[in-house]
């Protein structure tokens, strides 16, 4: 009988990329949650590869566009950023970041090597004896999932729960994860094409929105920095 894939099973990459230092690992690893929250541009071919291996990104969130325009600004991975208006009688915008073609290599590699890094220290450690700058790191990337997640997931807001909507079920895994280093139980009920991961309203949901506060960032003008996380809200996934 075919065994049935856990939630925290972990595809096999081809190659193992280079380890980051710990604060470039905090950008790349949050830059790529935010690109697992949200699907292929609308642009993109119907036979286009993952979303995480494109050269672009869409939002329907300028905050959420501004965070990932801060994260690869950090990496020094220019971007463009265009907002296309659409709708009819409810009018909304669509954020689309787009990678040069020069930077689309740099760009890959450094998501790839920030996502699996990030992931093995969150749902690996720490382990005990860790020092305390290999628990902050730690600390530090279960913020940023939880962050990408309230900026760029599908919202699910009910008065007793703070929920988010994912179609990535590894994402799904690192936000238990880093539910449980924020000291916050959170609920995973799996749903038709897509994941609901929520805490409870009250003391858990404040720790939580508190954790995920979008910091000023680093190199970035205030006046690019928009956006601040106080409730989750983005394209609904399923």
């Amino acid at each position: 009988m075919t065994r049935e894939p856990a939630l925290l099973d972990r595809p096999h990459t081809p190659t193992t990329p280079s380890p980051l230092g710990w604060l470039t690992l905090g950008d790349a690893f949050e830059a790529a949650c935010l690109l697992r929250c949200t699907p292929p541009p609308t642009a993109a071919r119907p036979s286009a590869v993952r979303a995480e291996h494109t050269a672009g990104v869409e939002f329907n969130r300028e905050d959420a566009a501004q965070r990932m325009r801060q994260l690869l600004n950090r990496l020094d991975i220019p971007v463009t950023h265009e907002v296309a208006v659409g709708g009819l009688r409810r009018r909304y915008e669509l954020h689309r970041l787009w990678v040069p073609r020069e930077h689309q290599g740099a760009y890959t590699r450094m998501l790839d090597a920030g996502w699996w890094q990030g992931r093995r220290e969150l749902l690996g450690g720490p382990l005990p004896g860790a020092s305390p700058a290999r628990r902050r790191l730690v600390t530090r990337l279960a913020e940023a999932a939880w962050r990408s997640a309230l900026l760029a997931a599908g919202r699910h807001v009910r008065r007793h729960i703070l929920g988010v909507r994912l179609t990535d079920r590894e994402l799904a895994a690192v936000l238990i994860r880093g539910a449980a280093v924020l000291d916050v139980p959170a609920r995973l009920r799996p749903g038709t094409g897509c994941f609901l991961v929520s805490v409870a309203d009250g003391p858990d949901r404040q720790r939580i929105l508190r954790s995920a506060a979008l910091e000023p960032a680093r190199g970035v003008s205030p006046a690019s920095a928009r956006g601040a996380v106080v409730a989750p809200a983005g394209r609904p996934v399923c």
